[in-house]
């Protein structure tokens, strides 16, 4: 009944924090106790919680909450709100607590994260990048100290001893994605002394709903160098040619690109009279695809950046350089050849993981965001996860108003840059959202050229991160940022010193603009939310075009309105479209979230298997000896010659190898299978299905394939001065590797392939 009454309110998922609002009176009643304790004391009384096993009872919560905030008001000079401690006894019981920004996350999830450490769980506190995980942990570590845990953080750069050192602490500090990665290395050593990643136990994740569900669609990737690439300069300076809408088209979700008939023609014209689609060479498609797909779907400084001769990608949901990230394999080099730049290693894909596989392999997990009630829903539905509210520990006070709604976004930018023009006369602080680099350059300059000099934060500077944003309520200041999502920092009106506070005050503290409405609701509520800190005055407001991408995208019919002699659209019926066309964007989004995990649901079990396996073979003792005898019936003189051990160590390697290649195999096929399967549903078949039907029978035989070929391996083997040299019969790794998020681009498909064939036949007739 109270779920159903949950629902009727438009708040799915949401947990009752009464409970623990009753146990707040008892927590202050211990304090005027807890004062009087030594450090050492204060030390001691924190073990003493972690004697006993399994969850809190609501005495032991208290006493935690007690100690918790009294070890942050002598180690940060913090004493927790009563509402930082709600949501830390909602994180202990395992959900997520939706906490407005500024309303003090980083400290709640520390203490929680303390209190599970007490207990001997090992935590996982992942961030959605590195800078905030580093940042957080060497901020908590003072109260970490004084509660008796070790913490520790890794980032992008740290070596595989660090991460290993870091690994090994009470409570590790880590991007989602870092901690991906390692998994996945992890899962290709052929020692296990060399893997770094413990058994998983608690993840407490910060940003949950844009590490649940934004980076939740996008897998993560371990790719080995193969060979050298070669630019396809030829195609690059083809596709350069082509003009949009007439020689190709973008579908209205941005994520395809093909060929018109004009198009058709005019490539074939200028290879030389070819036909695209002829099965006597099947190459030619999809490197002209792969060059169009460079061309028209990845724009510079929205996409990615040049720095230094190099492609680097921007990672979509954050706004930041991803290092050590590539696209897969052709795609990265089609751009290297698009701006010019020399080629990269090509490389195939070793193993892959969703942030909701990783994430799910934790028994217990639970988050904070500001923003979580939004995807209540999907955070039951893929994490089993709820939401509790936490109320602020001031009311909110920002004022946030209706769109402005524009017919062009030439009169758009007119608006907003006259609307800065007239609050930045009055000394008032002004945040500036935008989604990408190109947007906020462009913006930047049109600022500069009106006499109005701000401060650009995006993926070119975010270094620079901490600094811009902690100053972003300074008097006068006009910061323009890409995807406040994630950055972590606190704008506190009047400057990080808060020096000129009552000033800003007088103004009505921090003005938030958007450039434009986000594919998400929440992303343009945490932009709103950077307003009204604690109780702070603040407003907010969006600056729209009727032909932004969002709009045009997801509400292609909507047309006609009347405009004001400044471009305006007062007609309030284009305020419900603006939203449905933002709703028909989360609604697609959530569809690719489902998608990727029914087709990897199969994939994770496949994988599951070889894992299990490897792990055997992995394993030190009779594993590994009874590996080598059945290796060494198939060459019975090598144990008299080179011993048991080296047979061991010899067989464990090669058996290892194919298991690797193997799956590196298999998933290629998946991966192929996949991207062609869509052409099923031409014959009223469901993809899915159909999806499974093929890869269950691929995957048959997969362990004794691989045993079979380990033994052939094996009996080529000769000895040499007493060792078996495994690289000369074959089996060596990749000697470099690297890292990539996809989004699902099925660019090159076996169906644009049959259309094609379909459109030539029928042109030649």
């Amino acid at each position: 009944m109270a779920e159903s009454v949950r629902r009727v309110l438009g708040k799915p998922g949401s947990v009752d924090v009464r409970p623990y609002t009753k146990l707040l009176k008892a927590i202050d009643e211990r304090e005027p106790a807890l004062r009087e304790l030594s450090d050492a004391e204060l030390t001691e009384r924190a073990a003493e919680l972690g004697n006993a096993e399994g969850p809190y009872d609501r005495a032991d919560l208290a006493e935690l909450c007690a100690v918790g905030r009294e070890a942050a008001r002598r180690a940060l000079g913090e004493r927790p709100f009563d509402v930082q401690l709600v949501g830390v006894m909602a994180l202990l019981d395992g959900h997520v607590a939706e906490m407005a920004t500024g309303e003090g996350k980083t400290l709640a999830g520390a203490l929680a994260a303390a209190g599970f450490a007490l207990r001997g769980r090992r935590v996982h506190v992942l961030s959605v990048n590195d800078y905030l995980a580093r940042r957080d942990a060497e901020w908590m570590r003072p109260l970490y100290d004084l509660l008796g845990v070790a913490v520790a953080w890794i980032g992008q750069e740290s070596t595989r001893e660090e991460r290993s050192v870091a690994y090994s602490a009470d409570i590790t500090y880590a991007s989602v994605s870092e901690l991906g990665f390692d998994v996945l290395r992890d899962r290709l050593v052929t020692d296990v002394a060399d893997r770094v990643v413990p058994e998983p136990d608690v993840a407490l994740i910060d940003e949950a709903d844009s590490v649940l569900v934004d980076e939740a669609r996008v897998p993560l990737v371990l790719a080995g160098a193969a060979e050298a690439a070669e630019a396809d300069l030829e195609m690059a300076e083809l596709v350069r040619s082509l003009r949009p809408r007439i020689h190709y088209e973008v579908d209205g979700e941005g994520r395809n690109v093909q060929l018109t008939e004009s198009g058709i023609d005019l490539v074939e014209r200028e290879l030389g009279g070819i036909d695209l689609y002829s099965e006597d060479d099947t190459s030619v498609l999809p490197r002209v695809n792969l060059a169009l797909h460079a061309h028209a779907l990845l724009q510079r400084d929205v996409h990615y950046v040049v720095r230094d001769g190099e492609v680097r990608l921007i990672n979509e949901s954050r706004g930041r350089i991803a290092l050590l990230q590539r696209w897969p394999d052709g795609l990265q080099a089609a751009v290297e050849a698009k701006e010019k730049v020399a080629v990269s290693e090509t490389g195939e894909i070793l193993d892959s993981i969703t942030v909701q596989a990783l994430v799910l392999r934790y028994p217990t997990r639970c988050g904070m965001t500001g923003t979580a009630m939004a995807v209540a829903e999907q955070l039951r539905e893929f994490y089993e996860l709820e939401v509790a509210v936490v109320p602020p520990n001031k009311p909110c006070v920002r004022v946030d108003e209706a769109d402005r709604l524009y017919a062009t976004p030439e009169d758009k930018e007119d608006a907003l840059i006259e609307e800065v023009a007239t609050v930045h006369a009055t000394g008032r602080p002004i945040l500036i959202g935008t989604q990408d680099v190109a947007e906020s350059e462009r913006l930047a300059k049109r600022l500069a050229d009106a006499g109005l000099e701000c401060v650009v934060l995006n993926a070119k500077n975010d270094a620079d991160e901490a600094a811009v944003i902690a100053e972003a309520g300074t008097y006068g200041a006009i910061t323009v940022s890409t995807q406040m999502a994630g950055r972590g920092t606190d704008i506190r009106l009047g400057g990080s010193d808060m020096a000129d506070r009552e000033r800003v005050v007088e103004t009505g503290g921090l003005y938030v603009m958007g450039y434009g409405r986000y594919p998400s609701s929440r992303l343009d509520d945490q932009l709103r939310g950077r307003a009204g800190r604690q109780g702070d005055p603040g407003s907010s407001i969006f600056f729209v075009s009727v032909e932004d991408d969002l709009i045009a995208a997801n509400a292609p019919e909507a047309r006609g309105a009347d405009v004001t002699a400044d471009g305006e659209i007062t007609d309030p019926a284009w305020r419900s479209t603006v939203n449905h066309a933002q709703r028909v964007a989360e609604g697609q989004l959530l569809e690719l979230h489902r998608n990727t995990w029914r087709y990897n649901q199969l994939i994770d079990v496949q994988r599951g298997v070889v894992l299990e396996h490897r792990q055997a073979v992995l394993a030190e003792g009779l594993g590994d000896r009874q590996l080598a005898v059945d290796c060494a019936g198939t060459h019975a003189d090598l144990v008299e010659e080179v011993g048991e051990e080296e047979v061991a160590r010899a067989a464990k390697l090669i058996t290892l190898y194919h298991l690797d290649r193997g799956w590196t195999d298999h998933n290629a096929f998946l991966a192929d299978l996949r991207e062609g399967i869509h052409l099923r549903f031409l014959g009223r078949r469901n993809p899915l299905d159909e999806f499974h039907r093929d890869a269950v029978p691929a995957f048959k035989g997969f362990l004794d394939e691989a045993r079979a070929r380990a033994a052939e391996t094996f009996e080529a083997l000769e000895p040499v001065d007493g060792r078996l040299d495994v690289a000369v019969a074959g089996v060596k790794r990749p000697h470099t590797t690297w890292t990539y998020m996809v989004h699902e681009h099925p660019f090159s498909t076996e169906f644009e392939t049959v259309v094609g064939r379909v459109r030539g036949a029928l042109s030649r007739g």
